[in-house]
């Protein structure tokens, strides 16, 4: 299975930018909801020439870990 990397940069004034690379087709708009998820509302959307190219099956997996206290 291909890699995947999300790129998450938050800015000074709190504005979050993430950029999904290494999916090709409409899977990356399954990371885009989840991150809307945890992130926030998305304020806008560019999709990149990977966008385009023929769908890759995406699958993630996600866990969660409570710190200790």
């Amino acid at each position: 299975m291909p890699q995947h990397d999300i790129e998450i940069e938050i800015g000074k004034n709190g504005e979050v930018t993430v950029h999904v690379k290494g999916v090709k087709g409409k899977g990356c708009l399954v990371y885009a909801e989840w991150l809307a998820e945890v992130v926030g509302k998305m304020q806008s959307q560019k999709l990149t020439s990977e966008y385009y190219e023929k769908d890759q099956p995406v699958r993630f997996d996600v866990h969660q870990r409570q710190g200790r206290g």
